[in-house]
């Protein structure tokens, strides 16, 4: 199952806002070069709110084919409707994927018995591995360590994203859940730390800009070698804190545009980074070395 570096991949457009799909090869093939351990694919870095059902569907499939089972690829299929999410999940799982990252259902601020019965459902409609995914920073929602326990027993749900960034979630889900099921931090900043309490590796932003760095921390921090990790996540420091200046992915695909890996689109509500964070960010590149 999967371990390390997850990179939460950016979908690369044209100043228009159109999907760059040869970028999205490129990048694809960069990450597998620099040793990413799996790709999420259309998550919320990779602006899935803003993409159209048939725009999503190849998003995930052109990263999927292109990454020719070189590196796995997690298909984003969450949205704030059961039905919905069922659907899509249905609609990809015949593409080369190793499984799905569904999140909480956002907006909508179901209990916890609506959203066990959600990811119950959707695990049901399909044979792929299911990753959970808790963000209440963006859903609002917080799915509990209890509820994870319960949903833990199903047989195609293997783990979750856990983005509260709270370390105490690790060992909670660790006593609730068993040692088989899979834990991955969701905050960059906290990654390390979640690893050296018994996570299994990290869905990553940082890993879009810095991916050797990134994959190479995850896999000392594994390995139980704290000190390391520490070294190697000391100087991705400030893209773990300056990478959310703004709403990600703006931060992010501004970095990327800087490094010359993508174009300058980005769709609305979001925007371009705002001028005075741009010094920022790129004095945090150069921190990590990718500029």
């Amino acid at each position: 199952m999967f371990s390390g570096s997850l990179v939460a991949l950016v979908t690369p457009m044209s100043p228009d806002g159109a999907v760059d799909f040869a970028c999205l090869e490129r990048l694809v093939d960069w990450h597998v070069e620099q040793g990413t351990d799996a790709l999420v694919i259309a998550g919320t870095t990779g602006e899935s709110a803003t993409l159209s059902r048939d725009e999503h569907i190849e998003v995930i499939r052109v990263a999927a084919v292109r990454a020719g089972g070189r590196i796995p690829v997690l298909a984003g299929t969450g949205s704030n409707s059961t039905a919905q999410t069922t659907e899509l999940s249905r609609a990809v799982s015949r593409l080369p994927i190793a499984g799905y990252l569904v999140v909480v259902p956002y907006y909508n601020k179901p209990t916890q018995e609506g959203m066990y019965r959600h990811f119950w459902a959707v695990a049901d409609a399909v044979e792929q591995p299911v990753m959970l995914y808790n963000v209440p920073g963006r859903t609002v929602a917080d799915l509990l360590p209890e509820t994870v326990a319960r949903l833990a027993r199903h047989p195609h749900i293997f783990g979750i994203k856990e983005a509260t960034g709270d370390l105490t979630r690790v060992r909670a889900l660790r006593d609730l859940c068993g040692t088989s099921f899979r834990l991955y931090s969701g905050d960059d900043a906290t990654a390390r730390e979640f690893m050296n309490l018994g996570g299994h590796g990290v869905v990553s932003v940082t890993g879009n800009v810095a991916p050797s760095a990134m994959a190479r921390m995850c896999r000392a921090a594994l390995a139980g070698d704290a000190a390391g990790a520490a070294q190697i996540d000391s100087a991705l420091a400030d893209l773990h804190r300056d990478l959310f200046v703004e709403a990600n992915p703006i931060p992010v695909k501004w970095a990327l545009e800087r490094m010359g890996r993508i174009p300058g689109g980005i769709r609305l509500p979001l925007t371009p980074l705002s001028a005075g964070f741009l010094p920022r960010v790129e004095a945090a590149l150069r921190r990590a070395g990718v500029l």
